[in-house]
């Protein structure tokens, strides 16, 4: 280590050690600076927040297609047809019509204008004179013999709301009627739920009633029989509560408006030696939600820099690093997914309609909001336990001389990301990353700029983590598609 000295007096000298100059990886500096231009670009205001079935769509995916087509990619979508780009048209509904009407033995009850609401995430849905079985906090989902045919009358209170009304739901209720007796009001419920809901066309969308009711309703809806809210709480508190029929039938319908949005998938293909071995596919969402705020004063529009500009660039610059490599055994697909953020739509049409048999696909890896730890930080699994990838994953972490975070917890997210519509095909589907790494950091993001128009490019964005994840997915395309590495027979 080098010394300076200053002369402290004639005789005497104090020297210090010198501070060591940072040592710069010019490659790591150059993939950050590539992945900012990819990310100031498509994150720009020309790009209107990347709206599925806009302009904004159409300049992002032409800005795509031409770096994957120099990049050497081909079309992925092995649809002459449809080359590089798979259409994929959704369904956006609104509700439109609520209508709930009591009666007893016959005799319609009159509730307060404005106490209940009607939703459904069909066209049209419509339940006549069902009769109402009162189940509590849903702590237990009753016999099918009891519930086929009823509608399934909840309390608010208790575990998550949209779980217990799915399993009653399950369970054979014709529909669940929710009374809001805790926190939540039908003002809450009306403003959540009353957004557009999305599905891919074609889709079966059920017909599922989700009804709400507010306790002066339902006081009044059972005054005449001698009972009221208080008195179900009570009986649902009791020990050995079981449910109890009411003296009520209640006809539900609920109606939507539809339209319809047409937009696409983008796959591009690395051809490998072997494409009957199977492949390996690398999937980041090109989408986000376009002009959210139209009244805002200063900014209007969801840039999705981190979500998910970042994740295209990750992927963009993975594609060129492959490409300049030998050629692997197996195919590597490249898919740029539409509709992530209205429910992992693309994905899920990508699985519905695959480029290759989904049995074939080795490892499937999502890449989403890599913007935001530094250089160096472990890696984490989202999705770890679900597949059989980790310890393979593990092997290419010692390979690379990288670490991989113990345990699970950012699985509360697996839900939340393209993978899981694959995972639920069957395709082994992780998202690994170094800027989820670290909950309370991704927490953060999600507190601050997420889903909102302060997701933007700015000064000093943190690129490190997201450069070490363009050199970690290619070391992980690299192993899978490699037949020593990951035989036919290992999936």
């Amino acid at each position: 280590m080098s010394r300076f000295c200053l002369p402290l007096a004639a005789a005497a000298l104090l020297c210090a050690p010198a501070a060591a100059k940072p040592k710069v990886d010019k490659a790591h500096e150059a993939l950050k600076a590539q992945l900012l231009a990819h990310i100031s670009e498509l994150a720009g205001d020309g790009y209107e927040g990347r709206e599925p079935g806009t302009d904004g769509e159409s300049k992002t995916l032409r800005y795509l297609g031409k770096q994957w087509f120099d990049i050497g990619l081909e079309s992925g979508t092995n649809d002459p047809g449809h080359a590089w780009f798979t259409p994929v048209t959704l369904i956006a509904r609104e509700p439109e019509r609520s209508r709930a009407v009591f009666s007893r033995r016959g005799r319609l009850l009159f509730l307060p204008t404005g106490s209940t609401l009607v939703l459904t995430s069909a066209k049209r849905s419509l339940l006549e004179n069902a009769p109402v079985l009162f189940v509590g906090k849903g702590s237990t989902v009753p016999p099918r013999a009891e519930l086929a045919g009823r509608i399934a009358l909840l309390l608010d209170g208790g575990r998550e709301g949209s779980e217990r009304q799915n399993e009653l739901l399950q369970g054979g209720a014709s529909a669940v009627l929710t009374v809001l007796d805790s926190e939540r009001t039908l003002e809450n419920v009306s403003d959540r739920r009353r957004r557009l809901g999305y599905a891919l066309a074609g889709e079966d969308l059920g017909g599922d009633l989700d009804a709400f009711i507010t306790p002066e309703g339902l006081n009044t809806a059972l005054a005449g029989a001698g009972q009221n809210l208080a008195a179900l709480q009570a009986l649902a508190n009791s020990p050995g509560f079981a449910p109890k029929p009411l003296d009520l039938t209640v006809t539900l319908e609920a109606t939507t408006r539809e339209t319809r949005i047409n937009t696409h998938n983008m796959i591009g293909r690395l051809p490998g030696k072997r494409p009957d071995a199977g492949a390996v596919v690398l999937m980041a969402h090109w989408d986000h939600f376009g002009r959210c705020a139209p009244n805002a004063v200063e900014h209007e529009i969801c840039n999705g820099a981190i979500d998910n500009a970042s994740g295209l660039a990750v992927l963009t610059e993975t594609a060129r690093r492959l490409a300049k490599l030998p050629r692997l055994d197996r195919d590597i697909y490249f898919v740029a997914s539409t509709g992530e953020e209205l429910g992992l739509l693309g994905a899920q049409a990508f699985a519905e309609n695959p480029p290759l048999p989904l049995r074939q696909i080795v490892a499937a890896f999502n890449i989403d909001s890599v913007a935001l730890g530094p250089a160096g930080q472990p890696f984490a699994i989202v999705g770890k336990g679900l597949t059989p990838l980790d310890a393979q994953i593990a092997a290419v972490a010692r390979q690379q001389k990288r670490k991989v975070v113990e345990g699970d917890a950012i699985n509360i997210y697996v839900r939340r990301q393209d993978g899981w519509a694959l995972l639920q095909h069957d395709v082994p589907a992780v998202m690994v990353s170094s800027s989820w790494s670290d909950l309370a950091r991704v927490e953060r993001f999600m507190e601050s700029d997420y889903h909102r128009p302060s997701d933007v490019v700015k000064p000093g964005i943190e690129l490190g983590g997201a450069a070490d994840d363009v050199n970690f997915h290619v070391a992980l395309a690299r192993w899978f598609g490699d037949l020593k590495r990951v035989p036919l027979t290992a999936k």
